[in-house]
């Protein structure tokens, strides 16, 4: 393919790489789309990912399926309806890896597109929209579509079509609301590599434009040859129509041959689904057998290629010795291995990785005395004998004849008259509109000035922003009883600043328009770039003194779990979009390119990622006792998960808050707290005033003011001899939950009590703390900065307990 200037080769190859066009690549037999395919995913810089509709056709084209990539339902889908994770017909839960692969994603290659019916194309686009951008056709990726719609055409049910039919013209991709909405282009290869007769070439093309000529009937009937019996040693292969009839045609010519049976069996490992099969789970061989290679050899010695056919002269347990027509070698013929891959991410660089989940082990030889022409199509024969009569389906025939080298050694067993070329008229119509609309290389160049152009505007755009804030705002203003905190105002604020960018940015744009010129691209367009420059640093300050600054006045919390999530859910994707803006300001500050940019928005996906856990600093206003609160929700999650009850239902987020500013420190006070009943008093009120006393013990807060001796739940102690106490149980060896039990207190009190002993040597740090959390905090606290023990508490891991912070806090602080 390379030796031979293809102007239409390198059209699509720039297409592809220097735009974000779609593109339907097609071409007639043999004019190298798979080759192309191949040199696309060695060379290209676009994280891409290649899906095909069959098992056989993705381990061919070295991808996966359709089905399997966008977890796709089987049958019917409807353009109506939707693909959520809540579909009863499929499981809809994408995991972590293949969402990100998704965001990331340049160009999706759908290769063999003509057996893609609409209704699939469509369900790939709901699916890109969903997780990469829901406002953009395919959710902004690049398609590139390669196939030929003369050959295999999609298969779809009588009552499969009576469903489609109200939403769709025809069954095939085109008519697909997705790829209408796309500007797709077409893009035509047409030298053909492999026929090289003008007459049989012509005859191809009238065959495939369902324009068979009288003059091309009689030159193909020249060769039908009833009766015809092939020399062995000239090596035809038959094409039919039907598997049942190839299959009986290699049986029987195996049974005349004389000789033991060697039999192979496949070796699978892993996942490598049985209708993936490249080759017999078994294959039965005897010496003299003819055979066709199904797969290109993987050495460096290349001595055979997909569809190469020869005779096999000799046999052992594993591997064949094969002699061709024109070599001057035998093939000694081993098992070769055909991969089943998923794609992942790799963990250090982030791109778009192939993992291998199963593998399928054969000797890549099968019979070929006959073969259907379903699985001809994609290779190429010297001599053929063709048996058309049973064409039943659009492109049968021209699959068949055009898998020839040559009219010379094409051998037909019925005659082919013109009304025997099944050809859809949707094709026909389909083809002749995109012969008049290919592309030029001006066209190319507009396309690639508006692909960095609209690469441009990406970086400007703040759109994404809306979606967060408005959920965020509906979810406060639906929910304002169970909400506390700053998080109105400063929405607000962001909002209109986003508000204000937009029309910024669509001014920017058309500017941008304006000065862009028809014959420099905008990364080398020296006004563009200047004016990119001054956008840079406009947008930067504000997202930076606005956007930062507001958001960092958000503080916000709720005791309704699901309110709670789906907070964190939006403030986490506004959180991100502000990351991914300051990512491209610091990494485009010397001017923009694409290629720059294409690695800065990989970077974008992952960059929140890159810690296992994420905590936004939630400062808790309303309060000037912030740990007490959070002492007081500890409790409130221990006595839900004991008592099996919802958060709110031991007290609610506003007699939380009351609880810390008026300290309530017995039965009575607590009384006066709204929602907190004579019930619920009864039940955990002893529980609740223990912390509130505790906390106003450690941190010396006067409460003789408050003290009503009649409803003093005990005698208050001194604080020295209530702590000496909790240490003289631990010297006889009782646990802390014991010592909390017989002193009716909390845990985290009996903590504090045996904590003050530590310097003393009396007790020590790793009696009172797990060893596995010690030495963690140990290390992972001197590496934070943070204001108070909230603060630090909401940077660090849920399973660490307030006790054990202040614990390794105080340790560290002493040494």
């Amino acid at each position: 393919m390379d030796k031979v200037v293809n102007k239409e080769i390198d059209l699509a190859w720039n297409f592809v790489t220097k735009t974000n066009r779609n593109i339907f690549l097609t071409g007639k037999a043999g004019t190298g789309k798979t080759t192309f395919l191949h040199k696309l995913k060695l060379l290209t810089n676009k994280r891409m990912v290649i899906v095909a509709p069959t098992g056989v056709a993705a381990i061919n084209a070295k991808g996966v399926t359709i089905h399997s990539f966008f977890q796709l339902p089987f049958g019917p889908i409807l353009p109506n309806e939707s693909l959520s994770n809540t579909s009863n017909r499929f499981n809809r839960k994408f995991s972590k890896t293949k969402i990100d692969i998704i965001k990331s994603l340049d160009l999706l290659v759908i290769d063999e597109i003509s057996m893609v019916r609409a209704d699939l194309l469509d369900g790939i686009d709901k699916t890109l929209r969903r997780f990469k951008n829901r406002n953009e056709v395919f959710g902004g990726a690049q398609i590139l579509m390669i196939g030929d719609l003369s050959q295999l055409s999609p298969v779809i049910k009588d009552y499969e079509w009576q469903v489609l039919k109200t939403f769709y013209k025809n069954a095939y991709f085109f008519s697909s609301i997705s790829y209408q909405q796309s500007s797709p282009i077409t893009i035509e290869l047409k030298h053909i590599y492999r026929q090289d007769n003008p007459i049989f070439i012509n005859i191809l093309n009238e065959i495939r434009n369902n324009k068979l000529s009288d003059n091309s009937v009689k030159e193909l009937n020249k060769r039908y040859i009833p009766d015809f019996i092939p020399n062995k040693h000239d090596r035809y292969i038959s094409l039919t129509t039907h598997n049942n009839k190839a299959t009986q045609n290699n049986l029987q010519e195996l049974e005349k041959l004389i000789g033991n049976e060697y039999s192979y069996k496949a070796i699978v490992e892993g996942k490598f689904y049985e209708n993936s099969y490249p080759n017999k789970e078994e294959l039965i061989l005897k010496k003299g057998a003819q055979v066709m290679f199904i797969k290109n050899d993987s050495s460096p010695e290349k001595r055979y290629f997909n569809g190469k056919i020869g005779t096999v002269i000799s046999l052992t347990i594993d591997e064949v010795v094969v002699n061709c027509p024109g070599d001057d070698f035998n093939i000694i013929t081993k098992a070769e291995t055909w991969e089943n891959i998923k794609y992942n991410v790799d963990s250090e660089t982030k791109a778009i990785s192939e993992e291998k989940i199963g593998s399928f082990s054969q000797i890549p030889l099968r019979l070929a005395w006959s073969i259907t022409i379903h699985k001809s199509q994609g290779l190429t024969f010297d001599k053929a004998i063709i048996d058309a009569k049973g064409a039943f389906a659009h492109g049968q025939t021209y699959v068949a004849l055009s898998r020839c080298k040559s009219l010379e050694g094409l051998v037909l067993t019925n005659r082919i008259e013109s009304n025997q070329i099944i050809s859809d008229q949707n094709v026909i119509s389909f083809n002749e509109k995109a012969e008049e609309n290919q592309p030029n290389e001006s066209i190319l160049l507009e396309s690639e000035r508006n692909y960095q152009l609209t690469l441009i505007s990406e970086i400007f755009n703040y759109y994404k922003f809306l979606f967060p804030i408005n959920r965020l705002l509906d979810i406060y203003y639906k929910n304002r009883s169970s909400i506390k905190g700053n998080i109105e105002e400063p929405l607000i604020t962001i909002k209109d600043t986003v508000t204000n960018l937009l029309k910024v940015s669509n001014s920017f744009n058309n500017q941008l328009s304006c000065l862009s010129d028809s014959q420099l691209l905008p990364e080398v367009n020296s006004h563009i770039q200047e004016r990119f420059n001054k956008a840079l640093i406009y947008f930067r300050d504000k997202t930076k003194n606005i956007f930062v600054e507001s958001f960092k006045r958000i503080s916000v919390t709720t005791d309704n779990k699901a309110i709670e999530k789906d907070l964190d859910k939006h403030l986490d994707a506004l959180e991100d979009n502000f990351t991914s803006k300051a990512l491209f300001f610091e990494g485009l500050k010397d001017g923009f390119t694409t290629e720059k940019f294409l690695k800065l928005r990989v970077q974008a996906v992952f960059l929140g990622k890159e810690k296992p856990t994420r905590k936004r600093k939630t400062v808790v206003d309303g309060t000037t006792n912030v740990e007490l609160f959070e002492l007081l929700r500890e409790l409130r999650n221990e006595i839900a998960n004991r008592e099996d009850l919802v958060h709110f239902q031991v007290f609610t987020q506003k007699s939380l808050y009351a609880m810390c500013e008026i300290l309530p420190i017995n039965k009575k006070e607590l009384q006066q707290i709204h929602g907190m009943g004579k019930t619920r008093i009864q039940k955990y009120g002893t529980e609740i005033l223990n912390v509130i006393i505790s906390y106003c013990e450690e941190n010396n807060i006067d409460t003789k003011s408050k003290e009503n001796i009649l409803d003093i739940i005990k005698p208050k102690k001194k604080v020295g001899n209530t702590k000496l106490e909790s240490l003289k149980y631990f010297q006889e060896e009782k646990t802390i939950k014991e010592i909390a039990t017989i002193r009716d207190l909390t845990e985290n009190t009996i903590l504090g009590h045996l904590s003050s002993f530590i310097s003393s040597g009396e007790v020590k740090v790793t009696d009172l703390i797990d060893a596995k959390h010690y030495k963690e905090l140990k290390e992972l606290i001197p590496t934070k900065i943070f204001e108070n023990l909230t603060d630090l508490k909401q940077q660090l891991d849920d399973k660490y307990s307030y006790s054990e912070l202040r614990l390794v806090i105080n340790e560290l602080s002493e040494n």
